[in-house]
């Protein structure tokens, strides 16, 4: 795949320097006019308020609350560096708190205050506290230290256009991390207009080398770090219960154990992209562009936090033994089971997206927009996708577009809900987001745009103002609610 990916890098270089000659000996515009690529720097600040909520969280095997609030400020700032290059900053913070990713740690108690890195020593000092009820649920956010996180990200990007405009070379350089996962990239893309600029054909390559810090389910951590040991560690004086919820003996032949304890032995994922789009105007009022990209994926593909449960195994669990035959709903607030293993999947990944945009002008005040992608993966996966925006022009400075997206996809080959899976199964995942479902969006859009640029601040003029809200909804019990706030500045 590297190959491949080399391949198409050394054929970007090859066209784009073919491609420099030829301006080179078209460049009758070099003693003429030439109109600025960007004329002004200009900043884009956007910042989003996220919130969801569901009832299939994959931290806690397909079941439990998958509440989530995210605020994110993304930041870009352009840069002209002259007539023809143009350099971009983007960088994004997204700070969110998560039920389900606290229920990695699921495990609490009220007077303990320990979890699974406590080590002996932190023991003896809290004393009896250690023998104190210690209990879980999929349904309510734990006070572990993943509840909550930052991600940050930054791209800087470099964009050179030939002086008649009609060959855009652009290279990019991003970074992202969060606590338990990092990712590095690259990237570089050419645009060739021809047609009287009516005809636009575009090709990019992508390469992102990322790299996990995994972190495990509490109960699978410590069962691997003590070596089976369940009167170490966490389990050192918490009591595991059968399914009929009467305590185990620890040290039976026939007790509680992960059916895999071989971890993340991979900490890398890569990917690996190539595009190729098309776009066509085909009057004064139409403007068509087809799509494609090839995907492959390569490395750890598993997200090592998440849990698996198996039917053909015993449940065992830690808490209170009246709440067990509760425990796939929600008045279960303090027991929990332990896992079976962690998800398991391929360690490679082929994806497809292929699509379409058309865009009709009705008239000076109307304008349909709509868009559809066909997806396929060789994990089973095929989706559909169509969205439809009308933005409807009200007044000189002021724009309304709702617009409304629908989504279908089949499940993957690998997915089972809570407790369908079997252990003889090579690969499994009961994460919500790769079984079959449909969703609905619908949203509104309001914008308005300083045509002349009156508003200033110093030399900072308001160049248009986007609120946006959003209301997503799938057929499996999720919704989620997204409200934007973004203003783009010019600095005269």
């Amino acid at each position: 795949m590297r190959k491949i990916c080399l391949l198409a890098f050394l054929l970007a270089f090859i066209t784009l320097n073919a491609q420099t000659k030829q301006d080179t000996t078209n460049k009758k515009e070099s003693t003429e006019y030439k109109k600025r690529v960007l004329e002004n720097v200009e900043i884009d600040l956007l910042s989003s308020y996220y919130i969801q909520d569901g009832s299939n969280a994959a931290v806690t095997g397909g079941i439990g609350s998958e509440e989530l609030d995210d605020f994110a400020t993304n930041l870009v700032i352009s840069i002209p560096l002259n007539d023809d290059d143009v350099l971009s900053i983007d960088g994004t913070i997204s700070a969110y708190t998560s039920a389900s990713s606290s229920n990695l740690n699921p495990f609490s108690s009220a007077s303990s205050g320990y979890d699974d890195d406590d080590d002996d020593d932190k023991k003896k000092a809290l004393g009896t506290l250690a023998t104190q009820p210690v209990t879980g649920t999929p349904w309510a956010a734990s006070s572990g230290a993943s509840k909550e996180d930052v991600w940050v990200s930054g791209t800087i990007g470099y964009t050179h256009s030939s002086d008649n405009r009609n060959n855009i070379y652009s290279v990019h350089v991003s970074f992202a991390n969060e606590f338990d996962y990092s990712s590095f990239g690259v990237g570089l893309s050419y645009s060739r207009l021809f047609n009287q600029k009516n005809t636009e054909i575009g090709i990019s390559a992508n390469v992102y080398l990322d790299q996990w810090r995994p972190e495990y389910p509490t109960e699978i951590k410590t069962y691997v770090k003590y070596d089976g040991n369940l009167e170490a560690g966490f389990f050192s004086g918490v009591p595991i219960l059968d399914e009929n919820g009467l305590p185990i003996d620890k040290n039976a032949s026939d007790i509680w154990a992960p059916v895999n304890t071989t971890l993340v032995n991979n900490k890398g994922r890569n990917t690996y992209s190539a595009s190729l789009s098309f776009s066509q105007i085909l009057g004064p009022k139409t403007q068509i562009s087809i799509f494609g990209d090839f995907v492959m994926q390569e490395g750890w593909l598993a997200n090592p936090m998440q849990r698996v449960y198996f039917a053909d195994k015993a449940n065992y669990y830690i808490g209170n033994a009246a709440s067990i035959p509760y425990y796939e709903t929600p008045k279960n607030q303090d027991v929990f089971q332990l896992a079976d293993d962690i998800e398991r999947l391929p360690d490679t990944r082929m994806k497809i997206p292929v699509g379409m945009r058309f865009n009709q002008y009705i008239n000076e005040f109307l304008v349909v927009r709509t868009y559809y992608r066909f997806y396929y993966d060789d994990w089973g996966v095929l989706s559909h996708t169509a969205n439809i925006e009308i933005p409807i022009k009200i007044g000189m400075n002021f724009m309304v577009y709702p617009n409304y997206r629908y989504y279908t996809q089949t499940a993957a080959d690998y997915f089972a809900p809570f407790e369908q899976h079997l252990s003889t199964e090579t690969y499994y995942t009961s994460d919500y987001d790769l079984s079959e479902f449909y969703s609905n969006q619908v949203g509104l859009g309001l914008r308005y745009t300083n045509i002349l640029m009156k508003k200033h601040l110093g030399k900072i003029a308001v160049k248009s103002i986007d609120l946006n809200y959003n209301y997503y909804k799938r057929d499996i019990g999720f919704d989620a609610h997204i409200a934007t706030i973004a203003f783009k500045f010019v600095i005269e």
